[in-house]
């Protein structure tokens, strides 16, 4: 009899343990996945450049459970006005402070949320080859006022300089026109715009053929490993701060490049993240280096490859490689869940 009652307490005791410990594994498992259910939409520009930092962002969503779709792909005063909508749940590529006004016309801080420093050091400005900046002794855009100057970068025969400058819709086309304007560049040097892999493949190819080049580009990007700052190219200061934003350009090391040094932020639908605090701290936490960004970039271009497909192999060797850290990212996000 007493066998018996205690097979029975036995049997009990082990559903209960069993129950236990389903419930627990149940509750790791909601921790371990904070996103599980959620959708998320992520957003940006149609630049293979971009494609890097935006995968490893999905990445280590999907990781915490997220249900992450492909992405939409759009120009940035679109994407701003789409994730205050809630369209779109976040981009990768928020650049502060060359994005303000694109933040502030879709709303600001009452529908948008930026935090975090997920790419530090972004540099922009114009450049020219590194041959003509010394035989000519040009060390700033203001030269090129003088039409002898500018004569030297013109690239189809009508006497003015061609510049390789900004995608149209792109912050850096605010700062270009301003510049054109602010620093009397109008008659003597042409803003060419358009895809900006088609304007920069023609200037590497007449830098290649030994002609001058004059150029718009910026950090983290290819093209600075291809024309090399300091050996194959150089760049131009400008002769003081002329911003739309009425902000001073001048870098702490005492030059003026006419903008300031950049951040790329994670930008994301304010509703959302206030939903969702595992993602609002994943993407306070997120940090890439302006370098490995580069790297990356120089990669597909010395490859020949192009994509998502492509890019997506290198994140998946930059988080094997740096797993310690993508895996801080994750506990921290699922700690604040």
């Amino acid at each position: 009899m007493k066998s018996t009652q205690t097979a029975r307490y036995i049997g009990v005791f082990a559903a209960a343990m069993i129950g236990i410990t389903t419930i627990t594994q149940a509750l790791g498992a909601a921790e371990s996945l904070p996103g599980k259910g959620v959708i998320v939409q992520p957003g940006q520009e149609n630049i293979d450049g971009e494609n890097f930092q935006t995968i490893i962002v999905i990445k280590a969503l999907e990781e915490l459970g997220y249900d992450v779709k492909s992405a939409q792909h759009t120009r940035y005063p679109v994407l701003h006005l789409a994730i205050a909508n809630g369209d779109i749940t976040f981009m990768a590529d928020h650049w502060d402070p060359l994005h303000q006004s694109f933040f502030n016309e879709a709303g600001g801080e009452e529908k948008l949320t930026r935090t975090g420093r997920y790419i530090s050091g972004c540099a922009q400005g114009y450049l020219i080859d590194k041959k003509t900046a010394d035989e000519y002794e040009i060390n700033s855009i203001e030269q090129l006022t003088d039409p002898k100057i500018a004569t030297l970068f013109d690239a189809d025969g009508d006497n003015k300089a061609d510049l390789a400058g900004c995608v149209p819709g792109w912050g850096c086309e605010r700062v270009i026109e301003h510049q054109m304007d602010a620093f009397g560049l109008r008659s003597t040097v042409s803003h060419n715009q358009g895809e900006y892999s088609a304007i920069i493949a023609d200037t590497i190819t007449r830098y290649k053929e030994g002609k001058s080049v004059l150029y718009y580009t910026w950090t983290p990007y290819w093209v600075s490993g291809v024309l090399v700052p300091g050996k194959d190219v150089t760049w131009l200061e400008v002769p003081y701060s002329a911003h739309p934003n009425n902000v001073d350009t001048k870098l702490s090391n005492g030059r003026n490049y006419g903008f300031e040094a950049n951040t790329q932020m994670i930008i994301a639908n304010k509703a959302f993240l206030s939903e969702n605090p595992a993602a609002a701290k994943l993407f306070e936490v997120m940090s890439l280096s302006v370098n490995d960004v580069s790297a990356q970039n120089l990669k597909m271009k010395e490859k020949g490859e192009d994509g998502w497909a492509a890019t997506e192999r290198h994140a998946d060797a930059w988080i094997k490689a740096n797993r310690k850290i993508f895996d801080e990212w994750l506990d921290s996000a699922r700690a604040a869940h």
